[in-house]
């Protein structure tokens, strides 16, 4: 199997979902779009809590002790926020957003440029902070099989269909996020020739739950959290890791 046809898939099963969820959506009235919306929330509030549990793995804990997995996640995204913050990471994404939605749409009415730009935002972080990113590109690359991948490009593409009913097209724009995402970390595990240790994996998946959490609650419209600045907590995660081990 050519390394990167997971990708590839993912970025096909994508934009089709999306020109689907987009036909559909016209049809539908606000309220049912409103709804899809909540119902989206609520499974990725699932999804992340079953990510989130990871801080229990016991490779993790017996790599770094009992105690200490929870706070390597805290600092995760204590630091990577910080790091996220200063590099205004949320602005620049939106920005991107935005620039895409005047390169593809031309509109200028704002509120369908908002639209746009949510669709694009939200779609990004739910399509490429999960585990299966990570696991299945670094799989990918290293020439394990992109089994894991096609699970995520299904799952991606009935996402999509939901997510473009609400926000249209800017849920398909978000196929340009998983492109390079995904194709950087299968180019990484190439060039990595091994997988992360379990213990790393875990501490990087429980930080990306947690960062789930935070795209459900803007889904649910609780709380507009700025998730793209957490998301260097992901590389921050395993290196904390290796620092709490070696002075454990």
């Amino acid at each position: 199997m050519i390394a990167g046809s997971g990708t590839a898939v993912n970025v096909v099963t994508v934009l089709v979902g999306s020109s689907i969820g987009v036909l559909a959506g016209n049809r539908l009235p606000d309220r049912t779009r409103d709804l899809v919306t909540d119902a989206l929330g609520l499974v990725t509030l699932l999804i992340a809590g079953l990510s989130a549990v990871a801080v229990n793995d016991p490779a993790l804990a017996a790599k770094v002790g009992p105690h200490a997995p929870l706070l390597i996640v805290l600092g995760s995204l204590v630091v990577g926020g910080i790091v996220g913050s200063l590099l205004r990471l949320e602005q620049r994404v939106e920005s991107l957003g935005g620039q895409l939605q005047r390169r593809l749409s031309g509109e200028t009415d704002s509120a369908e440029r908002a639209r746009f730009i949510e669709g694009f935002v939200t779609a990004s972080l739910v399509f490429c902070t999960g585990p299966l990113t990570i696991l299945g590109s670094l799989s990918d690359g290293l020439g394990h099989g992109a089994d894991q991948l096609y699970l995520k490009a299904t799952l991606d593409g009935f996402a999509a269909i939901a997510f473009a009913a609400s926000f249209g097209w800017g849920v398909a724009a978000s196929a340009l996020t998983v492109l390079v995402v995904q194709g950087g970390i299968t180019a990484f595990g190439a060039l990595l020739g091994d997988v992360l240790p379990d213990a790393e994996l875990a501490a990087i998946t429980a930080a990306g739950g947690l960062m789930l959490v935070g795209v459900a609650l803007r889904l649910l419209r609780i709380r507009e959290i700025a998730v793209a600045d957490l998301l260097p907590g992901l590389v921050v995660a395993p290196l904390l890791v290796e620092l709490v081990a070696a002075f454990r």
